[in-house]
């Protein structure tokens, strides 16, 4: 059976001195989620506003990317049947079967 959904993330930037936060928003219909990230530039460094944007960026996506998967292996925890449990115990003169 054929499955497509099209999910929209939202990606904001902030930034303020020396330093980049960026906020991944997705929401999914059934649940929204917010992955956070932030790189801070060394005041020795070059400031270069893309690489801060991109690190940034790149962390709240993978902060997001975690708790995805994280309420996946939830959800197929959620859905499984109860594990039987058999009694493994030997009896004399009783052999569990196979």
């Amino acid at each position: 059976m054929p499955h497509t959904v099209e999910w929209k993330v939202r990606l904001y930037l902030f930034e303020d001195e020396g330093s980049t936060k960026a906020r991944a928003v997705v929401d999914t219909g059934a649940t929204a989620l917010t992955g956070h990230g932030v790189a801070h530039r060394n005041p020795a460094d070059t400031d270069v506003p893309e690489i801060g944007d991109e690190l940034a960026a790149g962390r709240a996506m993978y902060d997001l990317a975690q708790q995805l998967v994280g309420a996946a292996e939830r959800d197929i925890e959620g859905v499984r049947a109860p594990a039987t449990r058999r009694n493994t115990r030997s009896m004399p003169g009783w052999q569990w079967p196979q």
